[in-house]
């Protein structure tokens, strides 16, 4: 079961790269915007939403959807301005979201009380959920795509190392000397010493990434101390997608989102983490830097 872990990861790490770095505009959107839709598809089961038919008709939906991201992003990438007026929004919307995840998984199993019961909420949180996710990974990959574009995906792919930099840290730290529960009603696995590893670790790759990357990467002056705080909040927020998964996947009943990659369940088992660390860092970088 290791070996078959291992080789998934190595597999799905390999493809990222592939996508990230060398898929033209148009296909890493739609590919994107495809796993997106499964994704969705996955998050039904926690909607409580059985039938196939219903689980179809959701992902129509955000499909539908995501055909307007597609649009935009045709129209877009080359003006250097992905964040338009129509997709800003969704970036701030992404991040109140996590703020009342937040609450929701610290509040658990109380919380649950408010929501458990109506398919409509549990269906807004899915699309709050990846639809800001993927409007934040577009935007930072396409940063400044006319002038350069490689700048944006290095942006993203230092947000892909930082979670799962700290996703690592967290594991084997937590292994070692974890005691403290961190959620124990959401994920009795998780300590605290394993968390506070993972931020440690995600600063010590932001302060290599600072000192490897060449000047003109941000396209802008940034100081030091703002992008390690912006750094550490993506970590934390990192924390709380895999937290808030566990949450409704724990509510419904499952294990895993689905058994679509092999020893690792399903897309949203695979992205839980970056679809709060991606949408908190776009916010940060393009609103607050």
């Amino acid at each position: 079961m290791l070996k078959e872990r291992i080789f998934s990861a190595i597999v799905m790490i390999i493809l990222a790269m592939v996508a990230i770095f060398w898929l033209p505009p148009l296909l890493f959107t739609l590919i994107l915007s495809s796993l997106i839709v499964l994704g969705m598809w996955e998050w039904s089961q926690f909607a409580g939403i059985k039938s196939s038919i219903g689980r179809i008709i959701v992902a129509l939906i955000v499909a539908s959807l995501l055909l307007l991201v597609i649009m935009a992003t045709t129209h877009s990438i080359q003006s250097t301005r992905f964040l338009t007026d129509e997709t800003t929004p969704w970036l701030f919307i992404g991040c109140i979201w996590w703020i009342i995840a937040l609450a929701l998984v610290t509040t658990y199993p109380k919380s649950a009380s408010y929501w458990t019961k109506s398919v409509s909420a549990k269906f807004i949180f899915g699309v709050v959920t990846l639809l800001p996710f993927l409007i934040s990974v577009l935007a930072l990959r396409f940063y400044q795509y006319p002038f350069n574009s490689l700048q944006g995906t290095y942006l993203l792919l230092y947000v892909f190392l930082l979670v799962w930099g700290a996703d690592s840290g967290a594991y084997f730290i937590g292994r070692a000397i974890g005691k403290r529960k961190l959620a124990v009603n959401v994920s009795p696995n998780k300590s605290l010493e394993g968390a506070i590893g993972g931020v440690l670790v995600a600063i010590l790759i932001a302060v290599i990434f600072l000192q490897v990357s060449p000047e003109h990467i941000f396209g802008r002056k940034i100081g030091i101390l703002p992008f390690m705080l912006l750094s550490t909040l993506t970590v934390s927020a990192s924390i709380l997608g895999d937290l808030t998964e566990s949450m409704f996947k724990r509510q419904a009943g499952i294990k895993d989102s689905s058994n679509l990659i092999s020893g690792h369940g399903g897309i949203l088992d695979r992205i839980d983490s970056l679809t709060a660390a991606v949408p908190v860092f776009t916010t940060g970088f393009f609103f607050f830097l």
